[in-house]
């Protein structure tokens, strides 16, 4: 018994007609886009940069903080100013330090302190407090020492200036907000519009528990950000006291140069916070850490080209030939240099 179809049921509305033709421009306006569109995936291990790389691009191609990010990040100085010192004084009992008898008052209430709600000023109880422990000599001492437990680089800049952030006025400038710290969790994307195109910047959580996260975000990828802390060569991770910061970067470069996804992608290393590396050459060798270096201690620009050859020789391990890699020196906090190296890179 056959089926008998009527040639009218074959026929195609003018809606169906139009539908079709839309479903057909809005494929090809996704695929233009796309094509328009340079997806730069973010990596590299905790405490890097990478966060500050993406608060950076924001301030130099125009894409203001809006009143509730400024108020969160007002929020966060304060929580900076008294987690950090907070982990401080922690570090004090592995380093057999202890704070001076006048300052014990204080340690209690750095500890109690809650975060900020909206719109509350820094609280003026804590103003002095917080700076007599910050000048206190075994908080001094735990500072000075901070490679040995993972300290936030960023305490120097906030306690420099505890009377400015107790003014009741108080509004983060925007190098406060380049400088204040919060861990990134799981996979942020952020869009920039570039003279021809759109730039896409993925930022994956750097420590080890957020790492399996990261091959959901290989796929299209254009170009890999990766940063390392040059100032990390003498320093412990943050989740793992007993591992080198600079190692673990290489562990995770090397793995990522031979990785299967990435055969034909251009990976661009920063070898990053090199104000904070000039500085700590001069007391902290790098031998020390590296027995095979043989530079002279202190010499700023030896340390940097062993430590570009270390990457590029794993980078050229992996054997990707049709690869490139591009090496910049850089300082992430410093929006004039980044400005012009963006730029380079963005070319």
């Amino acid at each position: 018994m056959g089926a008998c179809m009527s040639s009218g049921s074959l026929d195609v509305s003018e809606e169906d007609k139009r539908l079709h033709r839309e479903a057909e421009k809005n494929l090809k306006d996704a695929k233009a886009q796309m094509a328009r569109q340079v997806k730069v995936l973010l990596l590299g291990s905790g405490d890097s940069g990478k966060s500050t790389i993406l608060k950076q691009m924001r301030l130099i191609h125009s894409v203001p903080f809006n009143p509730q990010e400024i108020e969160s990040y007002r929020q966060l100085v304060f929580s900076n100013l008294t987690h950090g010192l907070k982990y401080l004084l922690d570090a004090m009992e592995d380093m057999n330090l202890e704070v001076s008898e006048e300052n014990l008052p204080y340690v209690k209430l750095v500890e109690d302190a809650q975060d900020l709600r909206d719109s509350q000023p820094f609280p003026v109880e804590y103003h002095e407090p917080l700076l007599k422990l910050w000048e206190d000599p075994s908080v001094q001492k735990c500072w000075d020492r901070g490679n040995e437990a993972a300290i936030p680089e960023n305490l120097a800049y906030f306690y420099a200036d505890l009377d400015r952030l107790f003014d009741p006025s108080y509004q983060p400038t925007e190098q406060d907000i380049v400088h204040t710290r919060a861990r990134t969790i799981g996979i942020t994307e952020t869009r920039f519009a570039l003279r021809d195109h759109e730039m896409l910047m993925v930022d994956v959580g750097g420590q080890k528990s957020e790492r399996r996260k990261w091959i959901h975000c290989f796929q299209d990828v254009t170009s890999i950000l990766f940063l390392v802390s040059l100032s990390g060569y003498d320093q412990c991770l943050i989740e793992d006291k007993d591992a080198n910061q600079m190692q673990d970067a290489m562990t995770i470069w090397d793995s990522i140069c031979h990785s299967q996804w990435f055969k034909s992608t251009s990976i661009i290393l920063f070898l990053n916070k090199d104000d904070l590396f000039q500085n700590k050459i001069k007391y902290s060798d790098i031998k020390n850490y590296f027995p095979d270096y043989d530079g002279e201690q202190g010499d700023a620009q030896a340390g940097r080209e062993y430590f570009k050859k270390r990457f590029a020789r794993l980078a050229q391990k992996a054997n990707q030939k049709e690869r490139e890699i591009y090496i910049h020196i850089t300082t992430a906090t410093d929006t004039n240099m980044l400005r012009v190296v963006m730029a380079a890179v963005e070319e």
